[in-house]
């Protein structure tokens, strides 16, 4: 591609279409280090969620709703990390840092894609804990799946528009300026922030996807509990057991969306972050859940505990 320099001048300039990924450089000769605290957080997201889903899977007695959504937590992140972890414990290792302009927007598509179920199906946990609670005698009725698919359809099809769009809008962007990223995988701030061109449509586009998928269901989620905790109030039951039962969602929606929260805004607000330490949030934002979630679940649910038991014993 040929440029005019302000001078009138004619200069070449070098469109990019292969990428460095050059996250935790600044380690030097520490980085291949990583290699061991990322490969063991990996082995435990695989294993523990695996585990899981085989448990709730193998037993009829877990095939409740709940049940069935943890599973489907479950999957979600056993297959996120597989998009990009093992292309970082390679570069740890072997230093292949390399990635095209297509791989990157591929990978950069299945991690937003797949991690937008996060928080959707915390959605559907809640949505499952407010008719349990608040309407136990319609419970079976509005779970069935033909009405539950009511829920899920609009919430997949928003996803896949949302983010098929901002990875559109990334790949027609022109990158002449530099083709080191400063990350572990292909995450949308970070391929923007290489572009020569204007982003401002690529930045609002990315804004719209936090708030219509991110916000709106923490917004849901939060005002689903509210209404499930002033229904046990007033009607002055023990709330023992419905604290138990939410608390497990409460907490893993607090600890996923504080390190998002965290991620998402070390990219959007200047501020003295050593760029390790940003790096360092946006891959726990998308492998500290694998790790975190199935934990929880299978200590916080007595049914799920027993049957992982069970099955550790033999």
């Amino acid at each position: 591609m040929e440029e005019f320099s302000e001078d009138g001048r004619m200069k070449n300039v070098t469109m990019h279409k292969h990428f460095i990924l050059d996250g935790f450089s600044e380690l030097g000769v520490l980085r291949p280090v990583l290699f061991i605290p990322f490969s063991i957080m990996y082995v435990v997201s695989l294993s523990a969620n695996s585990l899981l889903l085989y448990v709730v899977v193998s037993q009829r007695s877990l095939h409740s709703p709940m049940c069935i959504l943890i599973a489907g937590m479950a999957c979600v992140d056993l297959s996120l990390p597989v998009f990009w972890v093992p292309h970082m414990l390679l570069s740890f290792l072997f230093d292949w840092r390399g990635i095209s302009l297509i791989g990157c927007l591929v990978q950069m598509f299945f991690i937003h894609f797949v991690g937008t179920f996060q928080s959707t199906l915390l959605v559907w946990m809640a949505l499952d804990r407010y008719f349990a609670i608040c309407k136990p005698l319609t419970y079976h009725e509005q779970m069935a799946l033909p009405k539950f698919l009511k829920f899920i359809i609009p919430h997949v099809v928003r996803n896949f528009i949302m983010v098929t769009l901002f990875v559109s809008l990334a790949g027609t962007l022109s990158f002449c300026a530099s083709n080191v990223m400063n990350h572990c995988f292909c995450e949308h701030m970070a391929l923007v922030q290489l572009a020569c061109g204007s982003t401002a449509i690529n930045n609002m586009v990315g804004l719209m996807t936090v708030f219509l998928n991110v916000l709106t269901d923490f917004i849901f989620i939060t005002a689903s509990y509210i209404v499930i905790f002033s229904s046990v109030l007033k009607s002055g039951k023990s709330c023992a057991k419905t604290l138990h039962t939410c608390v497990t969602h409460i907490v893993v929606i607090t600890v996923s969306l504080t390190i998002a929260l965290v991620a998402f805004l070390s990219y959007r607000i200047r501020n003295g972050l050593p760029a390790a330490v940003r790096v360092f949030f946006s891959t726990m934002y998308v492998l500290f859940p694998g790790c975190f979630n199935p934990i929880i679940y299978g200590i916080r649910t007595a049914e799920i505990r027993k049957h992982i038991l069970k099955t550790l014993r033999r």
